[in-house]
This record gives C-alpha cells, structure tokens and sequence, in this order.
C-alpha cells in the first residue's frame, strides 16, 4: 500500500499535510495496551470471513422439513444440520461484540486530551491501521452477508423450531438442548443483527454513537475529525494511484474504498447533520465519485448500497439532490 500516505485535511482554505503508514506501522509503547487488545480480536477476522465465504445453509434440508411436516425422521435431519449453522452465526454475532469493544477503544485513544486528534493519528500510526482494519472487515462481513440469503432462512428456521416446539418438547431424534446454546434474548438481538442488510456496519455506527454519547469529556468534535481524517487517507490514495508512495495494487483498492465508505458511514451517524451537509468535512461528492472509478476492481454497487442504506441523513432535507443521485446505482 506504499510506506507513506499523505493526507491533505482541508480547513476552510488552509491545508496540513500530515503522514500516516498504514502498511509498515508498529505500536509505540504508549499504543502498545490497546494495540495488543485490538490485535487479539482482529486475529480471529480472517477465520470469520472464511467460514462466511464457506457458508452453504440448510436451504435443502429446511424444504424438505417444511415439505414433510408429519415425518419425525425429516425434522430431525435438519434440525441436526441446523445446530451447527446456528452456533456459527452466534459466533460472527458474538465477534461484533467484541469489535464494537474494539472500535470505542480505538477512539478513545484517538481522541483523548490532551493531543488533538490530528496529533494522535500522527503519533499512533497503529492504532490508526487497526481502525482502518476493523472497517475493512466490516465492509467484506456485509457483503457477504447480503449475498447470502440462507444466513437470515436458517436462523428463521432455528426460530420458528424452538418457538413451536418448546424447550420441553419431546420429538425422537431431536435433542432440543442443543437449542439452548442461544438464549432468548441473545436469539432476539441475533434476529434483529442479521435482519440488517449490513450487520456489522451497523454494530460499528451505534458503538460509534454511543462513544459520543456516553463520553462527555470527549468533544464530538474531535470524534468527527478523527473520522474526516481517515475519509480524507484513503480519498487522496485513490485519487492519486499513480504515486510512487501509495503503491496501489488491486488489494490496496479494495481496502481502501471500504474503509473510505466504512468512515463515512459512521461521520453521518455522530455529526448532527450528517455527512451529506454543507458543513461537513468530508468532500462527499468528490468521495462517492472516486468510488465509482473503482467499478472494474471493487463491488461498487454494494458500497453504493452501504451508503444509501446504512447511513442516517442522505434522505434529509439539507441533502442536495444532486449528491442523491450521485448514489444511485
């Protein structure tokens, strides 16, 4: 991804030019604690969207089930097919929680006093990456995601099963124990994750809010700008793929443009007018336009999507209708 990437953070007419080394950053010893919790849990990511990629449901056994109400032998055979799909989904929602730990760490760090958030992105380079990394992850998450239409079939199915038959319902071959591995509540808030075009986004976005609302020394301002800095990175490496520093091969594209998109997501939801407003600080048209110049490397489509459905006030009066229609796919 190159060694260096410049980044131009426009205030008014003034431009700061600052660096930040995304492929080569190591944690000083002051990053280190966080660094290392983050890094544990980002451990796991690549394991995540493996089994995600993998992920083939019980579509066929469910249609035999539902095709064979009465046959104990049928409804057996699926709900043994179920139970490991169904721990599976507990653990990708499971992960979530554990990023959304993550990325308020992350902020934390980034926009404590008495550093500016611009020093801090200056001074924890790693820390930086890792934020960028956990974007990244969300944005491939999702889309595999919203690809995979068993994911949200198999855990109706699970459902509808421990509804309708109880917890003490005695079926042969069916071990409803099994089913407890999920509590009702977990099964509730599971139901309502995977219900989102864009699950893991979403985790991101509310942490995100609730950062700011639950953090009163910390400045929402400093929040937002952490968040336009990071918009503003990979905004200048696609607009500038040519540069010797950035180095852009078609994985550097890729990771570039999610997290682009991933950071705009989450300004929208912390600023009050969104990301889309006049005043915001993220050159909006000029980012949905270097999304669309990556059609031949990256699903521009599905970014697109992630933007008109994940974020919070694209639909808002103050929104111009040109940038509207810049986002339709």
């Amino acid at each position: 991804m190159g060694n260096l990437l410049k980044v131009l953070q426009c205030k008014e007419e003034a431009f700061e030019d600052f660096f930040l080394d995304f492929e080569n950053a190591r944690p000083s010893e002051e990053e280190k604690e966080v660094y290392e919790q983050v890094s544990h849990v980002l451990s796991f990511a690549p394991g995540i969207i493996t089994e995600l990629k993998s992920y083939k449901g019980a579509g066929d056994e469910i249609r035999v089930a539902i095709s064979n109400p009465s046959s104990q032998e049928k409804q057996a055979d699926t709900w043994h097919a179920i139970i490991p799909l169904v721990k599976q989904l507990k653990e990708f929602f499971e992960f979530s929680k554990h990023l959304q730990k993550c990325i308020q760490e992350l902020l934390r760090a980034l926009t404590c006093h008495p550093l500016s958030p611009l020093q801090h992105l200056e001074s924890k380079q790693a820390l930086a990456k890792q934020f960028a990394e956990i974007l990244h992850f969300t944005l491939k998450f999702d889309d595999l995601k919203m690809n995979n239409p068993a994911i949200q079939n198999d855990f109706s199915y699970f459902r509808r099963t421990m509804q309708r038959r109880g917890m003490n319902s005695a079926t042969p071959g069916i071990d409803y124990e099994e089913g407890r591995c999920i509590s009702t509540e977990m099964a509730n808030e599971m139901s309502l994750f995977y219900a989102e075009a864009t699950p893991m986004l979403r985790t991101l976005s509310d942490a995100t809010t609730r950062f700011v609302q639950d953090n009163d020394d910390v400045e929402t301002d400093r929040t937002l700008e952490v968040l336009s800095t990071m918009a503003n990175i990979c905004k200048a490496m696609l607009e500038n793929p040519d540069d010797q520093r950035f180095q852009m091969g078609a994985d550097s594209v890729s990771f570039c443009v999610r997290v682009m998109v991933g950071v705009i997501i989450l300004y929208d939801h912390v600023h009050k007018d969104g990301a889309f407003a006049k005043g915001s600080k993220i050159d909006i048209k000029g980012s949905i336009r270097v999304v669309k110049e990556q059609n031949a490397k990256v699903k521009v489509k599905t970014l697109l999507n992630a933007l008109r459905y994940t974020t919070k006030h694209l639909n808002d009066e103050a929104t111009p209708k040109a940038i509207q229609k810049m986002l339709e796919c």
